[in-house]
């Protein structure tokens, strides 16, 4: 299918190059030949049926934004896809001008048609094209620069455009949605619950696990596993509000009991309590917790709240429940943040569920004998029978969760083919959740994982098909310890799998998953920074510095080494950036570690109502010492061999459907070699020293506001001249003034005429010398001057904040006069150029400086040691340094014509700003001939060759 595909689009790129050639000049080809472009690439490359009802052209734009005389060229409604055509003479970057005189590039053009349709029908993609070429823009991530297809690279590039006709996986978003619906309910009862529990530990445990244990009581009822549908329900009817949660205690306690015990121990139970069957699983085993009286609006939540449609819900939503109800402290104690469906797919899908799914769908579509079928069917059960998936940091098991649902639904799946082809069905089901293993520190978290898989269990057997003998009785549920309470880092994983397993974790069925605990150096508590230490050799210098995930890299490359195992985290993206990777990876690199794939940073959202917005990486590992030997000669054996073989290739993830394919993936999710860029105190190449900004360590007494700054001076004539204009990267990028006292130089008598002056140096020399700092004490001899000058004397010098928004393509970096102080939240290379400038604002240099710069949340933090000083300058003819000045000067004067605009907006909205947009591309032009590069290069491409020449540079 997939040759067949590739053969497909061979063929519409054949027949449009040459259609597109023959085009008359102009631009008739936009209209002319759209419709037509879009229904072939749909219908018959991507085999789209019943085209007219699938996608609407000509969709009318708002009046508002169009005096009702534009359209929408194409809109896919089921996947949320806005398609923007232009001729293709047009140049999709530029803006062209519109009714309302703006400029906007045909994707600004498609995207305010987009935003101002009806929220159901904004677009989750843009693709604008020009017939050779496609732009694919994921409004999720908008930050994000567009990924480009060109016609002639279609054949390879179809999966890069599954987002005009993938839906995505229907059961996903249903359970999403259920889930949601199913966490506000949990967030209603939480709350109202929570005003009766104080915030000591026993009562913040005995609430966690009352909201557990009734949802686990309404999901129960409703799929029916007590008997009858309802039970429950009944069961709190049958109490007045007042005795309901007395009731509710005793019937925990009942579930807890055998049937045969329960004579013995409750005297003459009432029926209402003993229809309930025997539930075991440790969910109930705890008798001592503290229920509150219930009141009417308690009782009339849970009545109500009982007739939503648990039955469906995910068990993950299980996770939800505990994020919900454990306190912001305990959560970020232990760095937790629970995960979507969706995510979690991000993490299982590459990893092992893409491959297993695609040797169901080529044995499905296989014209094959129906015993060779059926074998192929039942090798391919038994494979997923065999899976074990560890994750050692399970929280409340999603991950696990999911995975078995994944699994049990394929397993379905399968058994579901044979049952239609009319071959024989064993009357058995191989997926166990004995195959599902993993770690929790948490003793509840351990409770809440089980429970979430229980469940899974019984959903998939009610889902099993009608030929397959599901299971009678679903309780007592059986004893379940693969999951073990301990500390990740301190535990031998090994202990975690029994004896009889340990020889099957070298084999290619182990998969290590998870989501570690995201904490960064100085949210670690001393002793998880012991338990970090302790992984690594003496000999690994920093490791003081790295974020707590680095550990389950550490532990899981242990587990693994010389097996075929796989593992994938989902991890703080810091691991990936700035001073953390020569630590962390160069270590893992040199015993074998090898990324299979990853996701670059994106925002990792949970389902509960308060999300943990954090900036994630996904990273795919396995190692190399074993898996690079074997897999070729793995894939060829296999039967799918094109399949697998493909799976193989390494994917760099840009997004949910975007990926590129890569030759090698190092520390820093590049395509490019495994270097690690590491502190360097000079520059690599003979150019300009970076320095940091002046440091007032001044306790504020040195700075003056600016409403302030006219007083001042009135106040303090003889001092005037001693107020500068003082820096950081927030005023300097957003075009605010700050002032400071610069007493550098300044006459001893001028300073003694001033009570205020005095009183400030004053506090100064207080503050500094009680600090506990020894260097800051020794600055109390010298209370009058900044902590740390570095403040040229003379001239101009370049300014480059230390801290800006990743949405700029370029930092906004500029040319100050030394008598403008500048802050320590600042670089600064006195003396610096044009050429200095033009090279530094490039989109070369910015590139370099995205791909290993450190991060604060998602924005960027240039450094002088990591991006400056090892940043690889080109060597130009005179020539070319002579042009490359010239377009730096071409960048200021096109900001000089915006005077009342700050530097922040500008470069936020470049478009908007057409002459320094021009300009901007110029310098990258010149700075890109200047290093040889094609114009015609991908950032990724760019930074590749930038990496070759930091190697070259460096061996020298």
């Amino acid at each position: 299918m997939a040759k067949e595909q590739k053969q497909k689009a061979k063929q519409f790129v054949e027949t449009w190059t040459k259609k597109i050639e023959e085009t008359e000049q102009g631009k008739s080809n936009e209209r002319q030949f759209c419709q037509l472009f879009w229904t072939t690439l749909l219908s018959e490359v991507f085999e789209i049926e019943n085209i007219a009802q699938f996608i609407n052209f000509e969709k009318p734009v708002p009046k508002e934004f169009s005096s009702g005389k534009n359209f929408i060229d194409g809109y896919i409604e089921s996947t949320k896809v806005l398609i923007e055509q232009k001729a293709s003479k047009v140049d999709l970057s530029k803006g062209e001008l519109q009714s309302d005189g703006q400029y906007l590039t045909p994707f600004q053009q498609a995207n305010r048609y987009g935003y101002n349709q009806s929220y159901s029908e904004r677009p989750r993609w843009i693709v604008v094209s020009n017939f050779v070429s496609f732009e694919i823009h994921d409004m999720e991530n908008q930050n994000s620069q567009p990924y480009v297809i060109q016609l002639k690279d279609l054949p390879d590039e179809l999966h890069n455009l599954s987002m005009l006709y993938d839906t995505g996986k229907k059961e996903i978003k249903e359970e999403m949605a259920l889930s949601v619906e199913a966490g506000k309910i949990v967030d209603e009862l939480y709350e109202i619950l929570a005003v009766k529990y104080n915030d000591s530990p026993a009562h913040q445990r005995s609430l966690n696990m009352l909201c557990v244990r009734l949802i686990f009581m309404l999901y129960a009822d409703d799929a029916e596993l007590f008997g009858k549908k309802g039970m429950f329900h009944s069961f709190v009817e049958s109490y007045s509000a007042e005795n309901l949660g007395e009731g509710i205690k005793q019937l925990f306690a009942v579930l807890n009991v055998k049937d045969k015990e329960r004579n013995e121990k409750f005297f003459d139970l009432d029926e209402k309590f003993s229809q309930f069957p025997y539930v075991n699983g440790n969910l109930f085993s705890e008798t001592d917790n503290l229920i509150p009286r219930f009141n009417e609006e308690l009782k009339s939540l849970l009545l109500e709240k009982g007739n939503f449609n648990w039955k469906d819900i995910s068990p993950t939503i299980f996770g939800a429940v505990f994020e919900s109800t454990l306190n912001p402290e305990t959560r970020h104690d232990g760095g937790m943040h629970y995960t979507s469906i969706e995510n979690i797919h991000k993490v299982i899908d590459p990893l092992f569920l893409d491959d297993l799914k695609a040797e169901f769908e080529s044995i499905k579509k296989s014209s094959k004998s129906s015993n060779k079928k059926k074998k192929e069917f039942e090798e391919l059960q038994n494979k997923i029978s065999n899976i074990k998936i560890f994750d050692p940091a399970c929280g409340s098991g999603n991950f696990l969760t999911e995975s078995f649902l994944s699994l049990r639904r394929l397993e379905n799946e399968i058994l579901k083919e044979l049952e239609h082809d009319g071959l024989f069905v064993d009357d058995y089901i191989k997926v166990s959740i004995q195959q599902f293993y993993g770690i929790e520190i948490n003793d509840f978290a351990v409770s809440v994982a089980k429970t979430a898989l229980w469940i899974a269990e019984a959903q998939m057997y009610l889902d099993a098909p009608s030929s397959v003998n599901s299971k009678a009785d679903f309780f007592p549920l059986e004893t379940y310890t693969n999951i073990v309470e301990g500390n990740a880092l301190r535990l031998d994983w090994k202990t975690v799998f029994t004896p009889a397993c340990h020889s099957e974790l070298d084999s290619e069925s182990l998969y290590i998953i998870g989501n570690p605990p995201f904490l960064g150096k100085k949210e670690q508590k001393k002793e998880q920074k012991d338990e970090l230490t302790s992984l690594f050799p003496k000999t690994v210098k920093g490791v003081g510095n790295l974020d707590y995930v680095s550990g389950w890299y550490v532990k899981a490359l242990d587990l693994i080494k010389n097996t075929n195992a796989k593992c994938c985290f989902v991890s703080t993206n810091s691991i990936t950036q700035g001073e953390q990777v020569p630590i962390l990876w160069k270590y893992l690199v040199e015993n074998g570690l090898s990324i299979d794939f990853a996701y670059r940073t994106f925002r990792w959202d949970s389902e509960s109502t308060e999300k943990a917005h954090v900036h994630c990486v996904i990273i795919g590992f396995s190692c190399e010492t074993l898996n690079q030997v074997q897999g070729d000669s793995h894939a060829e054996q296999n039967c799918h061999a094109e399949l697998v073989s493909a799976s193989h290739k390494k994917r760099i993830y840009t997004s949910d459907k975007l990926f590129v394919e890569a030759k090698n993936i190092n520390a820093y999710l590049l395509d490019a070699p495994s270097i690690f860029i590491e502190n360097r105190k000079k520059p690599l190449c003979n150019v300009s020293e970076i320095v940091f900004g002046n440091m007032p360590n001044d306790g504020g007494n040195f700075i003056i506001a600016e409403n302030e700054v006219e007083e001042f001076k009135k106040n303090n004539p003889k001092c005037a001249d001693y107020v500068k204009l003082f820096l950081g990267a927030e005023e300097f990028i957003n075009n605010k003034k700050r002032y400071c006292l610069w007493l550098k130089n300044a006459n001893p008598k001028d300073i003694a005429s001033s009570k205020d002056v005095m009183q400030r140096i004053e506090n100064v020399r207080v503050m500094r010398s009680s600090s506990s700092r020894e260097a800051t004490k020794k600055l109390a001899d010298v209370p009058m001057l900044f902590g740390e000058i570095r403040q040229p004397e003379s001239g101009n010098y370049l300014l480059i904040p230390s801290t800006s928004s990743e949405k700029r393509r370029y930092i906004p970096i500029g040319f100050l006069s030394s008598d403008v102080i500048s802050s320590n939240a600042n670089m600064i290379i006195p003396n610096a150029t044009l050429y200095d400038f033009g090279i530094l604002t490039s989109n070369v240099h910015n590139a370099w400086m995205r791909s290993v710069c450190g991060r604060l949340k998602s924005d960027y933090r240039y450094s002088n040691s990591i991006v400056y000083n090892n940043f690889p300058w080109c060597s130009p003819t005179e020539e070319q340094k002579a042009k490359i000045e010239k377009t730096a000067q071409s960048i200021l004067d096109a900001r000089a014509k915006y005077p009342d605009s700050s530097l922040g907006e500008m470069y936020s909205n470049i478009l908007l700003y057409p002459e320094l947009n021009k300009a901007h591309k110029e310098n990258d032009k010149a700075v890109m001939e200047a290093y040889g590069f094609s114009l015609k290069m991908t950032e990724s491409d760019c930074v590749t060759e930038l990496f070759k020449l930091y190697e070259s540079f460096s061996k020298n």
